[in-house]
């Protein structure tokens, strides 16, 4: 296939604009695309558009690999091969047993880049992280933008550096030892320099969902729509070198076919896998406790049984958070209220899900489905007790770091490192960053960007948040403020919380127990009035007091492996002063 190729199915004529020369494509009618001459390629480097009908102003290519003139400009030919790769040694990094670490690179450094992110990679190394995840880095209108406004799926902004430099940051990531995740989104397009509708039928109003019209998985034209996805998971794969794809809020990818592109998905890339001999990871973003996203595609059965699994690696647990984040701060608006007593952290620390089928009050509705504890491995479940979604989508973007004290910060880093789940960390909360992480945009058209502003001022205030402390996500000091301020990171409670995580992770790695994902041999012993937990991963225990007051807990032990306050006391108990925990044998 040419370059130059596009699908157009409705469209009577197309012509591509190439270098300021206008030639006529040809029409393939049983398939609706148009071909280029099969000699034309004039190399990387060169600006060309599609004129659809009778318009007269190219259109950027679906396709495009990059867009240097942004989302509304031509598209410019990018040639992958070109990148001189130095991994040829890098067999991969699996999910199991992994630490995860979620940044956005336009506030992971001052200058923004890929390329000023690869100068941090040391700092990520010496934490102990496994795998890097990058949130969405495609084509959006604007300088600055979380990503998941993303309309061009095959490009790498140049607002962070372009195709090249994620080339090179993969690269240097492989060479130091870490893997890299991709963040994708596939359930929705931005609201400005989407094209995608004037060339065919990419989007469909059968599942109309929040973002308006659903991508088109199921209608006509359905199956070019699905090769546009599953050709782009895998250039990530291969034309970028990438370890995993983060998928964002699969619960809106709407599908009645036969098969599920999720299923699809799972069986191309382990296709891919084979091939390339490396692991390849596929994880969902979604929110309906739905465990047969990570169901084996062999283990759920055969025939058109609609719990059959999709075989995907892993899954979010938003459920982990919610139950920590009560438990830590007290606070139960919103979808925290379900979580107010210390019984649902126990609950997820075993179950994995604490909405198992069970009534949620913020949804009105019976939610989820329970885990197979028994044959599922807990390292399937990708948890956080912070996150861009879970800080961006409070009312100022306030982190922990702003409410709780060092103690308690360290609670949090232990319940997730010590969990028997996957522990993502957010960019900063390994040093109790001070700089808040906001909502925040640059949409160049004005109305756009004071619909933006208006409604996230509707939905915090449903939440019962103070409406006149959400920040303007037009404000280019929304965007500045949430930039990480590196120069904290070696000072006072920064270092003291920076220490607590490198010394988590050191003990995750050295101990078999803490990497064990046989549920089974998880238990979890707690006092929800006393507000104390101990969770038990085999030989070892996590002791925790959640109190204001120091707690007894009847742990006896023979090593102290590691505590958050030096005034933790061992024996024939544990005695924990007020904000602490501990880990024994």
């Amino acid at each position: 296939m040419s370059v130059y190729d596009v699908w157009a199915p409705t469209a009577t004529t197309v012509r591509l604009h190439l270098d300021g020369e206008v030639l006529p494509l040809t029409a393939e009618p049983a398939t609706g695309w148009w071909r280029a001459p099969a000699d034309l390629d004039r190399g990387p480097g060169h600006r060309y558009g599609f004129l659809l009908d009778d318009g007269d102003t190219p259109l950027p290519d679906p396709r495009s690999r990059r867009q240097p003139d942004g989302v509304h400009g031509l598209s410019e030919t990018f040639d992958p091969a070109a990148f001189a790769w130095t991994d040829e040694a890098w067999t991969g990094r699996q999910l199991g047993g992994a630490v995860i670490y979620e940044l956005h690179l336009g506030t992971f450094t001052p200058e923004g880049t890929l390329d000023s992110a690869i100068e941090k990679l040391p700092h990520l190394v010496e934490l102990g992280v496994d795998l890097v995840e990058l949130l969405p880095v495609n084509g959006v209108n604007g300088r600055w933008n979380w990503g998941y406004d993303g309309v061009d799926w095959f490009t790498v902004t140049d607002n962070y550096g372009g195709p090249e430099a994620y080339q090179r940051f993969v690269d240097a990531a492989h060479a130091a030892g870490l893997g890299v995740v991709q963040d994708v989104v596939y359930n929705h397009l931005g609201p400005s320099g989407n094209y995608l509708p004037v060339f065919g039928p990419y989007l469909s109003s059968k599942h109309a969902n929040t973002w308006g019209d659903n991508v088109n998985l199921d209608d006509d034209g359905a199956h070019e729509v699905r090769e546009f996805i599953l050709d782009n998971t895998a250039m990530w794969f291969t034309d970028y070198h990438v370890d995993a794809l983060r998928l964002d809020a699969v619960h809106a990818l709407r599908d009645d076919s036969p098969v599920h592109l999720l299923r699809e998905m799972a069986e191309r890339t382990a296709a891919l896998s084979a091939h390339q001999r490396r692991p390849l990871t596929l994880i969902a973003e979604s929110d309906m406790n739905d465990p047969r996203l990570i169901t084996p595609r062999d283990g759920g059965g055969s025939g058109p049984d609609h719990r059959q699994g999709y075989g995907l690696d892993g899954q979010w647990s938003d459920d982990f958070h919610h139950a920590l984040h009560v438990a830590l701060t007290g606070e139960t608006t919103g979808w925290y209220a379900d979580f107010a007593s210390l019984d649902s952290l126990a609950k997820v620390l075993t179950k994995g899900f604490f909405h198992d089928g069970t009534w949620s009050s913020f949804r009105e509705t019976d939610h989820g489905f329970p885990i197979d504890v028994e044959h599922m491995p807990g390292w399937r479940l990708v948890v956080a007790n912070q996150n861009h979604d879970q800080i961006g989508n409070r009312a100022i973007g306030d982190r922990l770091a702003a409410s709780l004290d060092d103690g308690q910060l360290v609670i949090a880093a232990a319940l997730t490192l010590a969990s028997p789940f996957t522990p993502m960390l957010f960019q900063g909360e390994e040093w109790a960053a001070s700089t808040p992480w906001q909502f925040f945009t640059s949409h160049p058209e004005p109305d756009l960007g004071e619909a933006t502003a208006k409604g996230r001022i509707a939905e915090f205030a449903k939440l019962g948040w103070d409406e006149s402390t959400v920040p303007d996500p037009q404000d280019p000091e929304t965007y500045r403020r949430s930039k990480l301020d590196w120069s904290e990171v070696e000072q006072g409670r920064h270092a003291l919380v920076l220490s607590a995580y490198r010394r988590l992770a050191a003990l995750r790695r050295a101990e078999p127990d803490l990497t064990d994902p046989r549920l089974p041999r998880v238990s979890v012993e707690h006092d929800a009035d006393a507000r104390w937990l101990v969770l038990t991963r085999g030989s070892l225990r996590v002791a925790v007091n959640f109190a204001e007051q120091e707690a007894r807990v009847a742990v006896p032990c023979t090593e102290v492996l590691f505590t958050s306050d030096d005034a933790v006391t061992a024996g024939e108990s544990l005695l924990l002063p007020p904000h602490s925990v501990a880990i024994v044998r």
